[in-house]
């Protein structure tokens, strides 16, 4: 059996670029409303919550005080709610609100139908690559794999 290529500098770095245009051209599609940190939060939130604060921090993998801030503009607009935690009052934990998932809902709906519609300029073979690259791509950011 034949040994794979070894990794190059060069496709690390034309993923780095491909991922990072992706990233920002998806940004340009997502709700306005929100900063793409106050989003990346809500999101967290939504699929690990209750959190607390440092929780939050931890997941982002962003300092304390970039959460505090983002999670009080979320929840001035009522996108989340702080309450209190259950075995330690002098805790609290952030959790989403309907508002919150309206708004993730509409950002991911946005983001999806850019996608589609320049899914929709390839051929299917170009399509079926890209099916196999989500696998991959799933693969190497996958958390526990790693040491």
């Amino acid at each position: 059996m034949a040994t794979p290529p070894a990794p190059t500098p060069d496709l690390a770095d034309s993923l780095r670029l491909a991922v990072t245009r992706l990233a920002r051209r998806l940004r340009q599609h997502a709700d306005v409303s929100a900063s793409p940190t106050q989003v990346a939060a809500l999101s967290t939130i939504e699929r690990r919550g209750p959190l607390t604060l440092g929780e939050l921090a931890a997941c982002e993998r962003v300092r304390p005080p970039t959460v505090t801030a983002a999670v009080s503009r979320l929840e001035a607009r009522d996108l989340v709610r702080r309450t209190p935690d259950p075995t330690d009052r002098r805790v609290a934990r952030v959790e989403i609100t309907a508002a919150g998932r309206k708004l993730l809902a509409r950002t991911r709906s946005r983001k999806t139908a850019f996608l589609a519609q320049r899914l929709g300029a390839l051929d299917a073979r170009e399509r079926a690559v890209l099916a196999e690259a989500v696998v991959v791509l799933d693969h190497l950011l996958d958390e526990e794999g790693r040491p």
